[in-house]
């Protein structure tokens, strides 16, 4: 049976490769931080199936002793602080959990076995103000947020150490991907779960930044299957994981209001504070080499995605109302 170790287990995507894992046989171990209360909401359905072990990314004694106690032939580095807006106000701490906790992964998996295979979770917002549409993994980075700068440095020291001490680290560059459990201060959620308490009577309107602004968005559950590909690959490379399309803000509320039998017009207001210091110009991803490499591919389109949170955020908010 494989072993795998995944840190961030408690997000998003660490909640669906848990789950994709287990189905593929492996054992799975999950490394969290020391906290005073557990977030376990998201793999509450799978905890009793999996080992949750202590770690913590500023710290590289713990990550040692986790690989040592987990012993995986596979880690997934899932862990940052994923959330850009906050990469502004904590612009420090990012740089310490996105980018330095990666050196630290590194070198513990170096020191402690050299034969793990090492997957590292690069972003699109590497490519910030992008030099080039659609964006491959040979467009030059040009991040425009402490998080995107912050990934950079992710993904070129997971480079450096397959080029420097032939480990088998793998970067998925992977474009915004969501699902009903993306957290609700993402656009995408914010949008859904709007929506849906709208829809319920719970509330009036949506306040929104820029309405123009346009991202890649897939699912994550097709875009975990892409990590776990490439550490089953016979060499290690870094790989562009994308839909393809692209589609902004606007469409997004359309569709998700269209699915409520709402109108936007009638319940979307602009905010300024939601607009970002440095906006992402067009991110639009060409995942050709994971197609013809990996034999990776989307299932889930943008429409049904919308659709999909919708209808889970609707369900969500029915089952609490009456609490």
């Amino acid at each position: 049976m494989p072993r795998a170790l995944i840190t961030g287990i408690t997000g998003q995507d660490g909640s669906y490769l848990a789950e994709f894992l287990l189905e593929k046989g492996y054992e799975v171990y999950g490394m969290v931080r020391r906290a005073s209360t557990e977030t376990f909401e998201r793999i509450r359905h799978i905890r009793d199936r999996i080992t949750i072990i202590q770690g913590d990314l500023l710290d590289q004694h713990s990550l040692n002793l986790a690989i040592e106690e987990s012993e995986p032939d596979e880690i997934y580095n899932l862990a940052a602080m994923s959330f850009v807006p906050t990469s502004w106000t904590q612009p420090v701490l990012t740089g310490e959990f996105t980018a330095l906790g990666v050196t630290r992964m590194l070198e513990a998996v170096r020191r402690t076995n050299p034969k793990i295979r090492f997957y590292q979770a690069s972003s699109s917002e590497m490519f910030g103000k992008v030099r080039e549409v659609p964006q491959t993994e040979m467009t030059p980075f040009y991040p425009r947020s402490p998080y995107g700068v912050a990934k950079v440095y992710g993904h070129f020291i997971t480079v450096n150490y397959r080029e420097s001490y032939d480990l088998f680290c793998c970067s998925g560059i992977l474009f915004n991907h969501e699902s009903p459990r993306r957290g609700l201060e993402f656009v995408t959620r914010k949008v859904t779960y709007q929506t849906a308490k709208i829809k319920l009577g719970l509330a009036d309107t949506l306040e929104l930044g820029n309405m123009d602004a346009k991202r890649d968005w897939g699912y994550a559950g097709d875009y975990v299957k892409a990590m776990w590909l490439m550490l089953q690959a016979e060499r290690a490379d870094d790989y562009v994981i994308a839909t393809g399309e692209t589609h902004s803000v606007r469409d997004l509320v359309q569709i998700a209001f269209d699915h409520a039998g709402l109108k936007p017009d009638d319940h979307v207001r602009i905010n300024p504070k939601f607009l970002r210091p440095a906006e992402v110009d067009l991110l639009i991803g060409d995942s050709t080499k994971a197609k013809t490499e990996l034999g990776w591919e989307t299932e889930v389109s943008f429409e049904q995605l919308v659709r999909m949170m919708v209808d889970a955020d609707l369900e969500l908010l029915k089952s609490t109302k009456g609490r």
